[in-house]
């Protein structure tokens, strides 16, 4: 006889791995135990010793569908005179290692019974199994056990209870298990409070109250939802006004895949990603017309397919889709508690259904794109978080407290980095108090606590405040990293890059070892030693954030460079309503304004200037608006010019801006100053990335900053630099934007204590 220690670990707990293992036994006529603890999965196997070893081979190469195991670690030990094979109760050691599961959309298994008229469960909104259900949103600390989620006020009837304890039931330790006799239920309100209907009532008066064009706030998974119907123009147009959102896309949730087929041009990759378990928001492109008011102006929509029991049961007969938009107001974090909701969205909706499941975790849906042939997040957050990023080296508990704006945070444990869900823009105190709620609750179900902080370099950022007065307070070593240094170490960590590397970083903004605003940036380093080798001239913006805000401003700035005082020439038609002379004196006297190198504000203003929008409604719309437009051309290729300054250098942007003039003079309208402006993007930076390999030798080059969003800048980038020999790398675990900051501060923070050093060697100007 032959027994086994056995220890697992990874995201095997709440993925129906003991039941797994429970069977797995059986079959091969194995006795023992297993049982969950802090470390994972604990198991002690004894029999035959073929049989034991087939039983080991399995556990490793067949585990459950959504299970990830991270390592099996075996040892002998003296076999025991037992037999049987039992499953017992979670024990919590010393230490967590555990990975806890994401949240997963509802399994097929249990949609059929959803829909089964014969089933205990027909029509249950919170329907659910080992295989599917809400995760991390429910739970308050490990192991995940029943008692520390938000189900434990539920106590199960006797149905339940026993399919919890039948291994060879697909509930066997469910954690949400319920049914409508013992589980949560639904209650619809009116805005101003008073309680319309509950249970499966509520559902029938919320499918009617939808296709009567009502807005209604909706409890899900991780968060309230705002949903309407998808083709009612003046319905969406309702919520958009009520919402404070005029233009910005909303998402769509359709009826099924069938139905996406209809209004989005899909791949089968594109597909997958819609079907898959973390069932995220994909952005696809549009086929059919389901509502301008959707999307208005934008060749994409975000589609999402039902995910929960709940979101399938809203689609009745007469519903083929509903915007689904995060429950919240402009710039503030989603409502995840019911008092919260009739507060905050009373104001939007109309009516609210809720549920008395508390939601613990407050998740966002998850975005990605296709671009270069791999899915892209735009946004990480359900589906995926908390799933660990591997790390190249063990180290300390660093913390790494994101950007300003697309927040996250990180944590690393022993050799994983534990990205946080999408907390978004520290605009306001309640998106820091979600910042705050969700590193404190992170920390806990890590059992971790920060060694050491760091944090981006902008003296304004709340987060980059907090972190210098909680490591001055704690005594903890606190280290400030460059914007677009993370960004850079962030594409390097994910992709295991060790030797030095080119980084492209495009982006809006990021505060600059000069002090002033960078975004435009070629950097040569690594980890701990960065130069800035090229970046765009910079120019004065005007008003600060205020010319984000009107992308005018940096177009006339872009004049005032090009052309000094005979700026007022080339100023477009369309701009004489506009206070010109008041900005034009700010910028030529330098009042209330910085220096930026910025690429984004450069999109922003070449579209000002070309007939593009002049204010903008939401982050990067102008500069999105441009891209939209591209077209074919014939016309002459727009002009620029690299000048070397010190050890550095610089894209001028004068010949830039004539040249855009130019064209513009001749007759070029917005679509082909569009498509030559992209071109022009892509013609530099592989010029640079070409000048730095000759100086340096480096053939690895990393793709990183928000400006990678833009289909064609990363497609013919990705092409051009790859045709030139460039090894190039990208991200495909983290967003390219501010969401995967967080994870190259700690990359950053890991070097520095490997290295011994104190800071980061920045080089010189």
């Amino acid at each position: 006889m032959k027994r086994l220690r056995i220890e697992v670990e990874g995201i095997v707990q709440g993925v129906g791995f003991r039941p797994f293992v429970y069977n797995l036994a059986r079959e091969h006529g194995v006795s023992g135990f297993v049982r969950n603890d802090s470390s994972g999965v604990f198991i002690e196997a004894q029999g035959e010793d073929e049989a034991v070893t087939s039983f080991l081979e399995t556990l490793r190469t067949s585990p459950p569908q959504l299970a990830e195991i991270e390592s099996v670690n075996s040892r002998e030990i003296a076999p025991l005179s037992h037999n049987g094979f039992t499953i017992r109760n979670s024990v919590k050691g010393e230490s967590m290692s555990t990975l806890i599961s994401p949240d997963v959309a509802i399994c097929p298994d249990c949609t059929t019974e959803l829909f089964s008229p014969n089933d205990r469960r027909y029509q249950y909104p919170f329907i659910n199994c080992t295989n599917c259900g809400p995760r991390y949103s429910i739970i308050s600390e490990i192991p995940y056990d029943r008692p520390n989620t938000s189900m434990a006020e539920f106590e199960m009837c006797r149905d339940c209870t026993e399919e919890y304890h039948n291994p060879a039931d697909r509930r066997f330790h469910a954690q949400p298990n319920a049914c409508p006799e013992c589980g949560p239920w639904l209650t619809l309100f009116a805005s101003h409070g008073e309680q319309i209907s509950e249970r499966a009532n509520a559902l029938d008066l919320t499918r009617e109250l939808l296709k009567e064009g009502n807005i209604l706030a909706i409890k899900g998974l991780g968060g309230f939802h705002l949903a309407c119907d998808a083709t009612s123009r003046e319905a969406v147009n309702r919520l958009r006004d009520r919402k404070a959102r005029e233009e910005k896309p909303l998402a769509v949730m359709m009826r099924d895949l069938e139905t996406a087929r209809r209004y989005a041009d899909l791949t089968d990759a594109e597909e997958r990603s819609l079907t898959s378990p973390q069932s995220p928001i994909l952005l696809a492109l549009k086929k059919g017309e389901i509502n301008e008011a959707v999307a208005p102006g934008n060749p994409r929509l975000g589609v999402m397919l039902p995910y929960t029991p709940l979101h399938h049961l809203l689609f009745g007969e007469e519903i083929d889709a509903l915007v689904m938009t995060s429950g919240n107001y402009t710039e503030e974090p989603i409502c995840i508690k019911n008092d919260e909701a009739m507060d905050r969205l009373g104001g939007i909706a109309e009516y609210l259904l809720m549920h008395n499941r508390e939601i613990l975790q407050r998740v966002d849906d998850s975005v990605v794109a296709f671009m270069g042939g791999e899915m892209r997040f735009l946004r990480r957050s359900r589906g995926y978080v908390p799933r660990p990023i591997p790390l190249m080296h063990n180290s300390p508990t660093i913390l790494g407290v994101g950007a300003e704006l697309k927040n996250t945070l990180c944590y690393t444990k022993g050799t994983q980095a534990f990205v946080s869900q999408h907390i978004g823009d520290l605009a306001n105190t309640m998106a820091l108090d979600f910042f705050h709620h969700t590193r404190t609750h992170l920390g806990e179900v890590l059992e971790v606590a920060p060694e050491m902080i760091v944090y981006d370099m902008h003296p304004g950022y709340l987060a980059t405040n907090w972190a210098q007065k909680e490591a001055a307070e704690s005594d903890l070593y606190a280290v400030g990293v460059q914007h677009h240094h993370a960004h850079m170490a962030s594409a390097m960590m994910e992709n295991q890059l060790v030797e030095p590397v080119i980084g492209l970083n495009l982006d809006g903004t990021g505060y600059g070892t000069d002090g002033s605003i960078w975004g435009g940036e070629v950097l040569v380093g690594d980890y701990t030693d960065v130069r800035r080798f090229a970046h765009f001239e910079t120019v004065p913006l005007p008003g600060g954030d205020k010319a984000i805000r009107e992308p005018w401003r940096m177009g006339l700035s872009y004049l005032w460079h090009a052309y000094g005082n005979e700026y007022q020439k080339y100023i477009p038609d369309y701009w004489k309503e506009l206070p010109v002379h008041p900005v034009s004196q700010m910028i030529e006297r330098e009042v209330n304004t910085v220096q930026t190198s910025s690429a984004g504000r450069l999109f922003d203003g070449v579209a000002a200037l070309a007939g593009g929008r002049t204010h903008v409604n939401y982050e990067a719309q102008a500069a999105m608006e441009l891209e939209f437009a591209m077209t074919q051309t014939d016309r002459a290729s727009l002009e620029y010019e690299i000048t070397e300054r010190g050890r550095h250098f610089e894209v001028l942007i004068s010949p830039i801006i004539r040249s855009v003039i130019d064209r513009i003079n001749s007759g070029a309208d917005f679509a082909e100053v569009s498509t030559l402006f992209h071109q022009l993007m892509v013609r530099i930076f592989t010029d640079l990335a070409n000048r730095a390999r000759r100086e340096t030798g480096i053939e690895n080059i990393v793709l990183s900053g928000g400006v990678f969003q833009n289909y064609e800048i990363f497609s013919s980038l990705l092409s051009r630099l790859s045709e030139d020999g460039f090894q190039v790398y990208t991200h495909r675990k983290v967003p390219a934007n501010d969401g995967g900051i967080s994870l190259g501060q700690v990359a950053v923070g890991q070097a520095l204590y490997r290295t011994g050093r104190a800071q980061v060697n920045y080089g010189s100007e």
